[in-house]
């Protein structure tokens, strides 16, 4: 009877230490002891969530057997001091904080087979160095005020990701960046633009990514702006697996991937509409990828919008980007030869800002926005209309 008790009472340890574990992003197995560097040094903007994230690491190091050395002197990145490092984690730095000679000495570090680990501005570091513009794998660009998002997650078996759900639900700062890193690195989530406003990379806005990098591994995720992601468990989690990954410690599949599901069609096709309110804003500025030119017809109806895909291909999905003035009513139509024309989706009650569209996939070469009713006395008004399909 005792004995049953004694089994019972471990079996119940043991499950609520896995509980922890889960929660903490504690690990089960011991990793060999190793060391990873800190480095917050900022020339721009200083982020005052740089101490929560030097806490948070500590503690994850605490329970993970690694030792967290934090420091803003530039002065540490010399050969003899990177070498006793695994991970050199560049969190929240901004601007350029390191020079020529220090630039080496971590160039050196990583062919070396050395570590990086990015934190949400290690994007807005070093715009001219050019390996650094590599290793981090996209460079900020701006973003929109804090607020909640969707985040997609790619890759559930990353050893950064594998604990989050596919539909990841958070608050932060989003950053958009310069160019899409997709091709060079392995993209682990992405920010559903459909579900925040500010966003301007369309479908595919990678924001957690790994790479194999000149003989070094490196690991960037673009959330972690606020205090409050440093004491949550999910993204302390993600931040725990990224730097286990890149020191080594487990495996994870880097490899560079492609664009996934449908890719965009439209940028810089020809364009063409019923009406333009003037000269200045015509239909090859809806396509243009500039969010700050729009198309804006006449203030009549109806109104259409098109574009030539320049081939018969496989459509499946509409991004429109409306100004103040927006369509109520609208169909979205395809066409192969321009003159005859198929419903795929019509909208009777839209209210602005982005809508996004899906529908069966359909062969066209021609796609087009046809308004029936505006919302506003003033015309249609597109800052972007994007066509996506394979």
């Amino acid at each position: 009877m005792h004995n049953t008790v004694r089994r019972a009472g471990l079996g119940i340890v043991l499950a609520v230490s896995l509980m922890v574990s889960l929660v903490t992003g504690v690990s089960q197995a011991a990793d060999p002891p190793y060391r990873i560097m800190v480095f917050s040094k900022t020339a721009g903007f200083r982020h005052d969530s740089i101490p929560a994230g030097i806490q948070a690491l500590r503690e994850l190091g605490s329970a993970n057997n690694f030792t967290v050395d934090a420091t803003e002197d530039s002065g540490q990145f010399t050969a003899a001091n990177l070498a006793q490092y695994k991970v050199v984690v560049f969190l929240n730095t901004t601007g350029d904080v390191l020079n020529a000679t220090q630039q080496t000495a971590f160039e050196q570090y990583i062919a070396g087979g050395g570590g990086y680990v990015g934190v949400h501005a290690a994007a807005d570091t070093e715009y001219d160095w050019a390996f650094y513009g590599g290793l981090v794998g996209a460079y900020f660009h701006s973003h929109p005020a804090i607020q909640q998002v969707t985040v997609r997650v790619d890759d559930q078996t990353h050893p950064s990701t594998a604990h989050l759900p596919a539909a990841w639900v958070r608050t932060d700062e989003l950053y958009n960046y310069r160019t899409n890193p997709r091709g060079a690195v392995k993209v682990l989530a992405r920010l559903d633009e459909s579900t925040y406003s500010g966003g301007n990379m369309g479908a595919d806005h990678p924001i957690v990514w790994c790479q194999n990098y000149r003989g070094g591994k490196a690991w960037y995720s673009g959330l972690g702006h606020t205090q409050q992601s440093y004491t949550e468990a999910n993204f302390r989690t993600m931040l725990l697996g990224g730097i286990r990954w890149v020191a080594g410690m487990v495996r994870g599949d880097c490899a560079p991937d492609t664009q996934p599901g449908p890719t965009l069609l439209s940028r810089g096709r020809p364009a063409a509409a019923s009406s333009v309110e003037n000269a200045s804003y015509g239909a090859g500025n809806a396509v243009d990828g500039n969010t700050g030119t729009r198309w804006s017809s006449q203030f009549a109806d109806p109104q259409w919008i098109s574009v030539d895909l320049g081939q018969t291909r496989s459509v499946s999905r509409v991004r429109l980007q409306w100004e103040a003035a927006y369509g109520r009513s609208y169909r979205i139509e395809t066409s192969a030869d321009n003159v005859t024309w198929s419903t795929v989706n019509t909208q009777s009650a839209g209210d602005g800002g982005t809508d996004d569209i899906s529908f069966t996939a359909t062969n066209a070469r021609y796609v087009r926005v046809f308004g029936t009713a505006r919302a506003t006395a003033w015309g249609y008004s597109l800052w972007e209309f994007e066509v996506y399909g394979t």
